[in-house]
C-alpha cells in the first residue's frame, strides 16, 4: 500500500454488509478491477447472487459467507474460515450497519443496544481480527463506512449519529496506531444514499424525497470508495454540500446547530 493507488488485481477484498445497497455495489466495482471479492451478510440467498456476479465481473473466484456482525463468536469463526479458505485479507470494508430515525425520548433502548452491537462493536470485532493479519504482513487497508451523521447530528438521529461518531473516533485513533505497520485506515462519510437502508431507518418513507438533490447514487459512491482502495486517504466525504456544512459545524458551532436544526432537519 502507498499514497498512490495500487492495482486491485488479485487483492482479497472483504466487504461486510455486502448483500445489498452500497456494500453490494462496492463488491461489483472491486470485482471489475480484478479483486478477489469476499462478501458477508446475514442472508446467504442474497449473497449467493452477489458472489455469482462478482465472479463474472472479475473472472476469478468470489466468496460469500453468512455472518451476523452482532455475534462476536460468529465473527471469529467466519474470519478464521476466510483466512483459511481464501487467504489474508488485503482490504476490509466495514459496511454493515443500520439506522432508525426517532426522537431520543421515545427510542426503544433495545433497538439502540442492537444498533451499537452492529454499527460499532461488530465493526470493532471484525477490524481487530483482520487488522492482526494485516499487521503481521505489514500491509493492508481498512475502510470504515461511517456517515455525515457522525460529523453533524440532526434531530431524530441521536442514536444513529452516536454510533457513527463512535466509528469515526475509533477509526481516527486506529489510523495512528496502524500507520507504523503500513496499514491504512479510511473513513467514508456519505450523506443519504438511495438504498434499502431507509426501509428501516425512515418509517415515514418521505425522507429521501425531502432531501432531494443531496441524495447520492450507490453506484457512484461505490466507484469513489473503490478508487481510494490501496491509498492512505484519510476520509471521503459526500456530498460536497454536507462536507462544507460539517466543517462549519466545528468552526462555528452555533451556525452548525442552526443548519442542523433547519437546513438538514428533514426526518
Amino acid at each position: 500500500m502507498a499514497n498512490k493507488r495500487n492495482g486491485l488485481a488479485n487483492k482479497i477484498v472483504l466487504i461486510t454488509g455486502g448483500s445489498t445497497g452500497l456494500g453490494e455495489q462496492i463488491a461489483y466495482e472491486a470485482a471489475k478491477q480484478g479483486a478477489i471479492v469476499v462478501v458477508s451478510a446475514r442472508r446467504m440467498d442474497l449473497l449467493a447472487e452477489v458472489k455469482k456476479k462478482c465472479a463474472n465481473y472479475s473472472g476469478k473466484a468470489a466468496y460469500a459467507y453468512a455472518m451476523d456482525v452482532s455475534d462476536p463468536e460468529e465473527i471469529q469463526t467466519v474470519i478464521e474460515t476466510i483466512h483459511q479458505e481464501v487467504g489474508a485479507v488485503d482490504i476490509l470494508v466495514n459496511n454493515a450497519g443500520f439506522g432508525h430515525f426517532e426522537e431520543a425520548l421515545t427510542f426503544k433502548m433495545s433497538v439502540a443496544e442492537n444498533m451499537f452491537r452492529v454499527n460499532v462493536l461488530g465493526m470493532m470485532y471484525v477490524t481487530q481480527l483482520v487488522a492482526i493479519q494485516m499487521a503481521e504482513k505489514r500491509q493492508g487497508h481498512i475502510i470504515n463506512v461511517a456517515s455525515q451523521g457522525g460529523k453533524m447530528a440532526t434531530p431524530k438521529s441521536s442514536i444513529y449519529s452516536a454510533t457513527k461518531f463512535a466509528v469515526i473516533g475509533y477509526s481516527n485513533a486506529l489510523r495512528l496506531e496502524l500507520k507504523p505497520l503500513n496499514v491504512f485506515v479510511t473513513t467514508v462519510n456519505p450523506g443519504p444514499i438511495e438504498t434499502n437502508f431507509f426501509d428501516i431507518a425512515d418509517e415515514s418513507g418521505k425522507y429521501l424525497e425531502k432531501v432531494g438533490s443531496m441524495v447520492l447514487n450507490s453506484t457512484v459512491v461505490a466507484k469513489r470508495v473503490v478508487a481510494l482502495m490501496g491509498t492512505s486517504k484519510r476520509e471521503l466525504n459526500l456530498p460536497y454540500s454536507m462536507e462544507i456544512a460539517g466543517k462549519l459545524y466545528y468552526l462555528f458551532p452555533k451556525v452548525g446547530d442552526f443548519l442542523a436544526l433547519n437546513l438538514f432537519n428533514n426526518k
